[in-house]
């Protein structure tokens, strides 16, 4: 089986066969992973670049690492250092990269759709590593693969989507995914980080009050409060967001059931999530971390027509 798409611009443009297929492929590469010989030859004729406009830990790190134990041969980029800060635009840049013959380009960048401008003036795959407030779909794809891994399935299964919904793209790619593939979803949080066409828009439930989300929920998904996107204050501050909003152990433990906790990272400790519970035994977020190397080694190789 092959995917329908030559890009991973996002989930959106995903069928539901296309995901499962990522997913149960990132599975056979988690298997691959746990070897002691971790690298395969599956991309060893194939040249990516990695071309990101936006700084980046986790994502930057799981896709190097991917590419490696895929074997393809890597090229790293950052804006900072470039010529982008002589004025060169992006068509231009990569055009550049490309006349070194790249096959692929993995790609971060503020500016919601970047990648899908890329896609249409280039003839290398696109793999978006995040657009603006758009998507994450890598993301998306990792969370479900965690969710699955712990619950058996995501057909039915609810998922609480907690705090700066409004500019997350993790949470856009999180909707969509899950919807697509049978879960009930809700968002929760502060009435200002939350759209308010998103009911209607998106089919998802809301909820303003954190602890109704958590005894509603089977997995709860944390975001970051990405105060680098608000323009202006949306709350009164970082304490009383904790207080009001904040994932808490005294609210965890006060629940009627188990339930598990996500958060893409980075985590803001003691703000939209508290230490004690972030290291629980409810935390999938090693594990998350772990499945995005797997996922991402997925995707590459799917991208450059392997099956």
């Amino acid at each position: 089986m092959q995917l329908s798409t030559k890009h991973l611009l996002g989930i959106r443009a995903l069928t539901r066969e296309d995901i499962e297929l990522i997913l149960s492929t990132a599975e056979q590469f988690k298997d691959v992973l746990q070897r002691p010989v971790k690298k395969v030859p599956s991309l060893r004729d194939v040249t990516i670049v990695n071309l990101f406009y936006e700084n980046s830990t986790r994502t930057r790190i799981s896709f190097e690492l991917a590419e490696k134990r895929l074997s393809a041969d890597t090229i790293n980029f950052t804006a900072s250092g470039s010529s982008v800060s002589k004025g060169e635009t992006l068509l231009d840049t990569v055009n550049n990269i490309l006349s070194m013959k790249v096959d692929m380009v993995v790609m971060r960048h503020s500016a919601s759709g970047a990648p899908h401008f890329l896609a249409q003036h280039i003839p290398a795959a696109i793999v978006n590593a995040g657009d603006g407030i758009n998507e994450h779909p890598t993301q998306g794809l990792l969370d479900a693969l965690s969710m699955k891994q712990a619950l058996g399935t995501l057909e039915g299964i609810r998922v609480a989507i907690i705090g700066d919904i409004m500019h997350s793209r993790v949470a856009m790619s999180n909707i969509y995914l899950l919807k697509k593939m049978g879960a009930e979803v809700m968002v929760a949080g502060p009435p200002t980080l939350i759209p308010p066409y998103i009911r209607e828009a998106f089919g998802v439930k809301v909820e303003y009050k954190v602890k109704d989300a958590l005894e509603w929920c089977d997995v709860a998904n944390v975001l970051r409060i990405q105060l680098e996107r608000q323009s202006q204050p949306l709350f009164s501050s970082l304490r009383e967001y904790n207080l009001a909003y904040g994932v808490t152990r005294r609210l965890v433990d006060g629940l009627k059931k188990d339930i598990f906790i996500m958060h893409p990272g980075p985590i803001n400790r003691g703000v939209e999530l508290d230490s004690d519970v972030a290291d629980s035994r409810h935390s999938l977020i090693l594990q998350q971390v772990e499945n995005g190397v797997a996922v991402r080694m997925a995707v590459l190789y799917l991208l450059a027509g392997k099956n």
